[in-house]
C-alpha cells in the first residue's frame, strides 16, 4: 500500500513539474537560433528605408506573409540618399502592406529623415526628427522581448539609445549592413556615426554582411531577371484594394509589383553580368530569423569603422555576431514558397 502511494505522489509531482516546465517555456523570449523556442512566435520590430530599392519591399512581403514565424509589432521607417523624404519611404511601406490586405495590422511610423550627427546636435528628447517611429520603439520593447531588425541605416536606433540608454538591455539589433572586413556598403555609409555609436554602445548586436561581389554576403543572395518574370507574376494573395505603384501602374498582387520594381531597376543591375541579376539583401535578415541554418555564424570583438575603414578592436571585451555564407537557395525557395501559400501576420497586440 505504501509503495502505491510513493509511486502515486511522484507521478503527481512529475505532473506539476512539467506543467511548471511548460508553463516557464511559454513566457521565453524567443531567441535567435533557439530550437527549444521554435514553436513559439518572434516578436520584432521591421526599421526599414522601404523606397531605397526593392529588396525592402521583398523584406516586407516575406515577412507580413509568415504570420506562423513572425508577430510584428510595427515598422518604422526611414530616409536615405535614395529618397531623402522620409514620407516616400512610408508610402512605400504603406503599399506593400495593402498588397499584403495588411495596411492597418500593425503600426506604421516615420523614424528620421536627417542623420544622426543633425539629429542629436542639441538634441530636445521631447521633440526631434524621427521622434514617433524611435519613440515607439522604445514604448514597445518595454513591452516585451522584441527584436529589432534593421536593414536601412542605424539612425533610428542610435537616436533611441541616445534617449533611452536602458534601451541597450531589453533587446537586440539585428542588421543588415556593410562589407565587413572591407569598406563601403549602402547601409553603413548613410550614417557612419549612427553606425558607431550603436557599436561602441552595449546593445546585442548581430551583423548580417552584404559583401558585394563576395560568394560570402547577403549580396549573392540574387535572383535573375527571368528567374522574377517566370516566378513572380500573380503571386500572393489578392489585395482587396489595388495600388498605385511608385512607378504608375495599377497592381493587386505582390508578385506583379515586384516584376514591375525590377522593370525599373536597371542602373542597380550590373549590366556586364551574362545574366543581370539583383540580390534581395534584406530579406535574408528575415531568412535566417526564421531559420538559423541558413547562414553561418562567428562571435567577433565589436570593431569601429575610423576614416571609412574597418579597425579591428582586438580586447575590445565588447562582442557582436557576425552572419555569412547563406543558404541561397533554401532562402529564395522559402521566398516563393511564402508567396504561394501565404499565411498573412495577425494584428499587433
Amino acid at each position: 500500500m505504501k509503495s502505491k502511494f510513493v509511486h502515486l505522489l511522484s507521478l503527481v509531482i512529475l505532473g506539476v513539474l512539467f506543467s511548471c516546465k511548460e508553463k516557464q517555456a511559454d513566457n521565453n523570449p524567443v531567441a535567435t537560433g533557439s530550437k527549444e523556442n521554435a514553436s513559439q512566435k518572434i516578436k520584432l520590430i521591421f526599421d526599414t528605408d522601404a523606397n531605397n530599392e526593392l529588396d525592402d519591399q521583398f523584406a516586407l512581403a516575406y515577412m507580413l506573409l509568415n504570420g506562423a514565424i513572425f508577430d510584428v509589432k510595427g515598422i518604422t521607417v526611414n530616409a536615405t540618399r535614395n529618397d531623402k523624404s522620409v514620407q516616400g519611404h512610408y508610402d512605400e511601406a504603406e503599399r506593400v502592406m495593402q498588397l499584403c490586405n495588411l495596411k492597418e495590422a500593425v503600426p506604421l511610423l516615420k523614424g528620421a529623415e536627417g542623420n544622426f550627427k543633425e539629429i542629436s546636435t542639441d538634441f530636445d528628447p521631447d521633440t526631434y526628427d524621427g521622434q514617433d517611429g524611435v519613440d515607439f520603439i522604445l514604448e514597445e520593447t518595454k513591452k516585451d522581448s522584441i527584436i529589432v531588425v534593421a536593414v536601412g541605416k542605424l539612425t533610428n536606433i542610435a537616436l533611441a539609445l541616445k534617449k533611452d540608454p536602458s534601451f541597450a538591455q531589453r533587446t537586440k539589433i539585428v542588421w543588415l549592413g556593410s562589407n565587413y572586413p572591407e569598406t563601403g556598403e549602402y547601409n553603413q555609409d548613410n550614417d557612419t556615426i549612427a553606425m558607431n555609436y550603436v557599436l561602441n554602445s552595449k546593445i546585442p548586436f548581430e551583423m548580417v554582411t552584404v559583401r558585394y561581389g563576395k560568394p560570402s554576403g547577403t549580396d549573392a543572395v540574387a535572383v535573375t531577371k527571368t528567374e522574377v518574370n517566370d516566378k513572380l507574376p500573380g503571386l500572393g494573395p489578392k489585395a482587396t484594394e489595388p495600388i498605385t505603384g511608385r512607378h504608375g501602374g495599377t497592381f493587386d498582387t505582390f508578385g506583379d509589383y515586384g516584376v514591375n520594381l525590377f522593370e525599373h531597376i536597371f542602373d542597380h543591375i550590373n549590366t556586364s553580368q551574362v545574366t543581370p541579376s539583383r540580390p534581395l539583401f534584406d530579406m535574408v535578415a528575415l531568412a535566417i530569423l526564421k531559420n538559423p541554418e541558413w547562414g553561418d555564424t562567428k562571435r567577433i570583438p565589436c570593431p569601429i569603422l575610423i576614416d571609412n575603414k574597418w579597425t579591428e578592436r582586438p580586447d575590445n571585451k565588447r562582442t557582436i555576431v557576425l552572419w555569412e555564407n547563406f543558404d541561397k537557395q533554401s532562402i529564395l525557395a522559402d521566398f516563393y514558397k511564402t508567396l504561394k501559400q501565404p499565411t498573412p501576420i495577425g494584428p499587433s497586440k
